[in-house]
């Protein structure tokens, strides 16, 4: 009996013996395994270093021959305002002007067929005779708006140098349906059996009569020079009519009641009053340095976002707008590209100034592979706003040149 227990018991053992060795087998088979794994990967990563190290070298070069040419650009322009300003003086000093750096041919003309307004017939020096208009004056310093506003194609090259060109814009939108409101006979027998409710109406109708009178001759007759005094009148107007019970309610007891100028009036005033807050906002955003690098520039494109949205929702809906405010004697102008409206789409020059300003900074002071996704960012935002206000003003151009000269100084 005792050997039998020992030889069961060895038998035992064995087994155990023999399932330890194959899980130690496959363990051993799933670590090599994992070794020839990382061994992979650490190839790959290798590789991908070497094509990122290639592709920013690409990319420096790309820039050194932009910035080459760009150059070439600047001097070019100086010789052309050297020429001007040669142009002048000699125009002033009654001399001939050299346009060019061309001589012009000496004028030879007989002394008889003189002509007494460039000069006398006899013993004086013949004057030659007038010559090309001079160019136009340069833009002066002193203009703003429209007029200093010119388009950048350095801006449009260095978008499309910095960022791969990608059209398949996600257009996609969420487009949430919503069930009509469901009006069941509790809730119809609710409203009827608000007698309060209805006797205040009917009261405002009678005793405000002579007060909604008023107000219609004076909606009707209304006409105005300037969008600011639509906001005044509308303001004054629904103060008069915040004294009633429900102005929806009681004005349909008035048929004459002039509701779509009064609802053209308000949609006016409300779209004038978005857009002053919006560009009073921007023009008074200034960046903090203090704040982290992430937020602030999270800050200024969140800014961005809203005023091109609100602009170019009211530009989709312009020429509709325009006819209406026409029929009813409102302001139309400043819906136009020269008017307030393009104002405030001058406005984002700031934003996009404060923003390649900031990452121009960043990029001098901390050399890091995050570069390529800050110039990214810079780029991108630059040709947006340059596209959205239809150019740079000189200071904004400078901003750019900041931005570029930082991404050659961190080659």
């Amino acid at each position: 009996m005792l050997k039998q227990e020992e030889e069961s018991l060895i038998h035992y053992l064995k087994k155990e013996l023999e399932a330890s060795l194959l899980r130690t087998d496959l363990l051993e088979k799933h670590n090599q395994e994992l070794r020839q794994e990382v061994l992979h990967l650490k190839s790959q990563i290798t590789a991908l270093k070497a094509h990122e190290n290639e592709r920013k070298s690409m990319l420096w070069k790309k820039l050194q021959s932009f910035n080459e040419v760009t150059k070439n650009d600047v001097s070019q322009q100086k010789q052309q305002q050297q020429q001007h300003q040669h142009y002048l003086k000699a125009t002033a000093e009654g001399k001939e002007p050299q346009l060019n750096s061309r001589p012009n041919p000496p004028i030879s003309r007989p002394a008889s067929t003189a002509s007494p307004l460039h000069g006398e017939v006899k013993g004086t020096k013949l004057l030659p005779p007038p010559g090309p208009p001079p160019p136009p004056p340069l833009p002066s310093t002193t203009l703003v708006s429209l007029k200093s506003i010119r388009r950048v194609p350095e801006v449009i090259e260095f978008y499309r140098m910095i960022t791969k060109k990608d059209m398949h814009i996600d257009t996609k939108k969420n487009h949430s349906t919503t069930s009509p409101l469901a009006f069941t006979p509790d809730m119809i027998g609710e409203i009827e059996n608000r007698s309060s409710y209805l006797s205040a109406i009917k009261s405002d109708v009678e005793k405000q009569k002579q007060l909604i009178t008023s107000l219609i001759k004076q909606v009707e007759s209304a006409a105005f020079k300037e969008v600011s005094e639509v906001e005044g009148f509308m303001k004054w107007l629904d103060d008069q009519l915040s004294l009633l019970v429900d102005e929806r309610a009681v004005l349909k007891h008035f048929p004459q009641w002039p509701e779509q100028k009064v609802d053209a009036l308000r949609e006016a005033a409300s779209n004038y009053q978005n857009l002053r807050n919006l560009e009073s906002e921007v023009l008074s955003f200034e960046d903090n340095p203090k704040e982290p690098l992430i937020k602030a520039l999270a800050k200024m494109q969140a800014l961005q976002d809203r005023l091109e949205k609100s602009v170019n929702g009211m530009e989709r809906n312009k020429e509709s707008m325009m006819k209406r405010y026409k029929n009813f004697q409102i302001p139309w102008n400043w819906l136009l590209s020269t008017g307030f409206l393009g104002q405030v789409k001058l406005s984002s020059l700031k934003i996009s100034r404060e923003y390649m300003k900031r990452i121009a900074i960043e990029m001098k002071l901390n050399q890091s592979s995050e570069d390529i996704n800050l110039l990214h960012q810079g780029a991108r935002l630059a040709y947006r706003v340059h596209q959205f206000a239809g150019g740079f003003d000189t200071e904004t151009i400078n901003a750019f040149q900041e931005l570029k000269k930082a991404a050659m100084n961190g080659q």
